[in-house]
């Protein structure tokens, strides 16, 4: 079997549009019918809601506090247009930080759930997001676990990355397969 896959130049929200469409067209192809985001604030959010009329998207954003104490990074206005389009929207501690994080801020150690961070971000920070958006989804229920799904990160803000993917729980993680990556930047 042969399969493209499309390779940024440079990451980044630049590539958000093009990211949706390819991920839009292989969906079709494959009849796949639910798409997972990652979305910081909830512009990427939005552009998806429309992108993927007729599909089921679901979108996953930071925890409140990950930048900032006490801080939503996804604004009012998007959650409210987001959820008002009754797309399902998770905000929770990340399966690759939450107290690994803690561990490293305060004794300056790292423990399993940063190395893996870490390892998947050899092939990029869009390959880490979409893998741990997978886990969090799962282990919530917005997305099954015996189907296969096609899941959308990126760098920073907007969208570099998609692949497909058969979503697992957190506890089986290492049963985790990325079936086909769609497009990545090449760094």
């Amino acid at each position: 079997m042969e399969t493209k896959i499309v390779y940024f130049a440079e990451p980044g929200k630049r590539n958000t549009d093009e990211v949706l469409r390819l991920a839009r067209l292989r969906a079709e192809e494959l009849g796949i019918k639910t798409i997972l985001v990652a979305s910081t604030t909830g512009d990427t959010a939005l552009k998806a809601t429309e992108v993927f009329k007729g599909a089921r998207v679901v979108v996953v954003s930071h925890f409140t506090g990950m930048m900032e104490p006490n801080t939503q990074e996804f604004s009012e206005e998007n959650r409210q247009k987001v959820l008002s389009a009754g797309v399902p929207l998770l905000t929770a501690t990340h399966t690759f930080s939450g107290l690994g994080r803690a561990m490293r801020k305060k004794f300056k150690m790292y423990l399993f759930e940063e190395v893996v961070a870490n390892t998947l971000r050899m092939f990029g920070q869009g390959m880490k997001v979409v893998c741990e958006i997978t886990l969090m989804a799962a282990d919530a229920g917005l997305v099954r676990t015996d189907e296969d799904i096609i899941v959308i990160g990126g760098t920073g803000r907007g969208a570099d990355t998609a692949v497909v993917l058969r979503p697992v729980n957190s506890e089986d993680f290492f049963d985790l397969k990325v079936k086909e990556i769609l497009c990545k930047p090449l760094l």
